[in-house]
């Protein structure tokens, strides 16, 4: 028996053949699409549903505030990497809707001019979507000079909604973590 060439094919049986390869490259590109996708979904996803302790950002409350009180406690990681030293503001307590601001004191210890960058999260995670941030220094990257110490700060509220959500009333505390790294364009 001999082995079919291409040019032996029937017309029809090409054509079949091309399709299936167009599909297999076809799905190939979807997937390699789809990877380099998966990041920016996957933070879009997050600040929508406030998956993960991911918080939210607004201009304001236009809630008001509410009877109930919350505690919120400040926390604060360095990598290795990163010559800072960062001291989490206390815990402030307050009624659920008041707009607060916090600071964190952070000082470079390094010789040099360094520039961070901070990630975030809000534990009970599914507190997450209801913590929004006004303004906070985890918006920008902050550059600190050698030995010099600033002071970073958060502007936040709790959003009151939090109360109509039966899984959270026994929410008492949230805690908002920083980690701090090196700017990616410095390491």
């Amino acid at each position: 028996m001999s082995a079919m060439t291409d040019a032996a094919l029937h017309p029809d049986q090409r054509k079949g053949n091309f399709r299936i390869a167009a599909v297999c490259a076809g799905i190939v590109v979807g997937m390699v699409g789809m990877a380099y996708a998966a990041v920016p979904l996957y933070a879009l996803f997050c600040q929508v549903t406030g998956f993960g302790g991911t918080t939210q950002i607004a201009d304001g409350n236009p809630k008001g505030t509410i009877g109930r009180e919350m505690t919120v406690r400040f926390d604060a990681n360095v990598s290795g990497g990163l010559a800072w030293t960062v001291k989490p503001s206390r815990p402030v307590t307050g009624k659920i809707g008041e707009v607060t601001t916090v600071n964190y004191l952070a000082t470079n210890r390094s010789d040099k001019t360094v520039t961070g960058t901070a990630i975030f999260n809000v534990v009970p995670e599914s507190a997450g979507i209801y913590f929004n941030k006004i303004e906070c220094f985890c918006f920008t990257e902050q550059t600190l000079k050698p030995g010099e110490t600033v002071e970073m700060p958060v502007t936040f509220f709790v959003d009151p909604d939090l109360a109509e959500n039966g899984e959270l009333d026994t929410i008492r505390q949230i805690t908002l973590s920083y980690t701090f790294y090196v700017s990616s364009e410095e390491s």
